[in-house]
């Protein structure tokens, strides 16, 4: 009787172990992939159209506010090449704002901590880091990879104008974000033509740069004023640059997967 209970507890230990290891097996499986971190997406897009955006090359210039909005969102959508362009360190003054910024990151590489972001979401992701300053002169750069589609974030208007050239020259698909800055309401950003802005200082300039352009020049802008401040320097807020990023990326996702 003795031993028969001996016997009893042993397999009950054994049992509990292999429990124990069954389930350890699962939660490693899981995190390995088991089940895929995009999962959720697959649910509703076929095997094809995960292949069409792993396929995809989108380069992003300017990892700021708006940049890194866009970013987020072509890293978890499954995009599997992602080019990002910008010279910029971060700093303490981008963290109301700039989804990569956090304070362990202060004075650390734009496009470097952004690419380890990317990676810690989808280890399968090719990141292409450009740290370059990018002007008129040297727009060229940007085309070096090939990039099936371009997020313009810069906030440099020269920059922003011949960039837009070129890719109407090279029939290269692109969207251009406007002004963010001085702004409050996520709700009043629209993508469009850059004919049919309003309100929008920097669409203002674009808009009359190209206005004998026949073909269209896809932008993200706000309808909303301004809010008028004495510093040259604009103000932002945490709400309209990141949202106004997530429209740059659904403009190009939604267009790669033509729904």
């Amino acid at each position: 009787m003795a031993m028969l209970k001996s016997r009893t507890l042993v397999s009950k230990e054994i049992l509990i172990c292999i429990s124990f290891l069954l389930l350890n097996t699962i939660l490693l499986y899981n995190l390995i992939g088991g089940y895929m971190w995009n999962d959720r997406l697959r649910k509703i897009l076929s095997d094809d159209k995960i292949e069409l955006l792993k396929n995809s090359k989108v380069l992003i210039l300017g990892i700021g506010g708006v940049g890194g909005g866009a970013l987020e969102a072509l890293a978890r959508i499954g995009i599997g090449t992602i080019i990002l362009v910008d010279k910029d360190k971060v700093d303490v003054t981008n963290l109301n704002r700039q989804i990569i910024s956090l304070r362990n990151n202060i004075g650390k590489s734009k496009v470097l901590v952004a690419k380890e972001r990317v990676l810690n979401i989808n280890p399968d992701c090719n990141v292409i880091c450009i740290e370059e300053f990018i002007n008129p002169d040297n727009v060229d750069l940007l085309f070096k990879h090939e990039p099936d589609f371009i997020i313009d974030c810069c906030d440099t208007v020269t920059t922003k104008i011949e960039l837009i050239k070129k890719c109407l020259i090279r029939s290269t698909r692109f969207i251009s974000c406007m002004g963010t800055g001085n702004k409050f309401h996520p709700e009043l950003l629209e993508i469009t033509d850059i004919k049919n802005t309003s309100y929008d200082p920097l669409a203002r300039i674009i808009r009359n740069k190209f206005k004998d352009e026949k073909k269209k020049i896809m932008v993200v802008y706000s309808k909303e004023k301004s809010v008028h401040i004495k510093d040259r320097t604009p103000g932002s807020t945490s709400m309209v640059p990141p949202v106004a990023g997530f429209m740059c990326a659904s403009y190009v996702i939604n267009s790669i997967l033509e729904v």
